[in-house]
């Protein structure tokens, strides 16, 4: 036996909605862990320093370096240690 539809009423008009911030900065560089914002730094070398660290401590996530002036991202990848041969 089919189930009859109910009619949906229209929703009440929504007032204008305001610009969502991204969570990333607008200047400096950003520590974004799993797609997320996380923590921002005033130098890139501060921002790699964390993020290396971070990655070393959890090398499941997925961290990145935001870049705020260039507006993209760089992924941080950990290079196994290779053992030296002397």
């Amino acid at each position: 036996m089919r189930q009859q539809r109910r009619q949906r009423t229209p929703l009440p008009q929504a007032s204008p909605t305001r610009k969502v911030s991204s969570g990333l900065p607008e200047t400096g560089y950003a520590l974004i862990v799993d797609g997320r914002a996380k923590s921002e730094f005033k130098t890139k070398e501060g921002a790699g320093n964390e993020a290396r660290e971070l990655k070393q401590r959890f090398p499941m996530l997925q961290i990145k370096v935001y870049d705020a002036e260039a507006k993209r991202g760089e992924e941080i990848v950990l290079t196994p240690a290779t053992p030296n041969d002397h």
